[in-house]
């Protein structure tokens, strides 16, 4: 019996992005064939570890043992305070090396170009460099360029990129929104200052693009007690991605069971 193309839509957050791979663990636990996946920033970045060919098991040891300090290579702030060039290798490393199109399940990298003020979708090229610009936090990062662009993070313009993983044929999208705006956080510094903006921009954005009804099921992880800006606590958040796709399984289940009937 054929079966639907399955697209999943991993959205921005920073730390609690971390809560995509509690998602990834239930969904393959349970057996549901993810045919393609389009992230931004934080999504970027685990899915393009999941795309490449990582195992969810080894990805989860690679959280556990994340540490932003060593990644952090601080610059003389000019358009930004981190070069990124660590992150950069870090994430080769992970993707193997690959270019985007040689994934294994089909990729898309979203970014925003900041010369043109418009969203980039990266779907081929090498995937180091567009998940290097897609986690580009404007102010924080340098901007990332490629052919004479210069690119920042993705959330700007698509924080859950549903549409965009529509667009490459899916049949039914699995989206998964793990940034929350705080409206009592802490903060203390001009990192935490630029980070706050952000996710009250993309919350009235989130808001007024109505992306919650683009995707067929919208699993939101309970991480708006975890910093964003931290990366501490990172099995809790993990934890918390697994215990909100496990309460929309039978959901998700449903969905695909409607398909094949109709």
């Amino acid at each position: 019996m054929k079966r639907p193309k399955i697209g999943l839509a991993l959205g921005s957050g920073g730390a609690r992005g971390f809560s995509h791979l509690g998602v990834l663990k239930v969904l393959k636990d349970n057996d549901i064939p993810i045919d393609m996946v389009a992230g931004s920033s934080m999504g970027a970045l685990v899915g393009s570890f999941f795309a490449a060919g990582q195992q969810v098991e080894d990805m989860y040891k690679l959280a556990f043992t994340f540490k932003r300090k060593y990644y952090l290579d601080f610059t003389v702030p000019k358009m930004g305070f981190i070069q990124g060039r660590r992150l950069k290798e870090y994430i080769r490393l992970f993707t193997f090396g690959k270019n985007i199109e040689d994934f294994k399940i089909p990729m898309a990298v979203i970014a925003t170009d900041l010369y043109a003020g418009e969203k980039k979708i990266f779907t081929d090229g090498p995937a180091s460099d567009a998940v290097r610009a897609s986690i580009g936090i404007p102010g924080i990062f340098v901007p990332e360029r490629i052919d004479d662009r210069l690119y920042i993070d993705g959330g700007v313009m698509d924080r859950v990129p549903v549409s965009v993983v529509k667009s490459m044929g899916a049949d039914i999208v699995i989206a998964v929104d793990c940034a929350h705006f705080d409206s009592d956080p802490n903060i203390n510094s001009i990192y935490d200052v630029i980070i706050q903006s952000i996710d009250i921009m993309q919350d009235e954005l989130v808001t007024a693009m109505g992306v919650s009804s683009d995707a067929d099921v919208m699993i939101r992880p309970d991480v708006s007690s975890y910093s964003s800006r931290a990366f501490t606590q990172i099995e809790k958040i993990v934890e918390a991605g697994e215990q909100a796709a496990q309460s929309q399984l039978d959901e998700i289940k449903r969905t695909l069971a409607g398909w094949k009937e109709s």
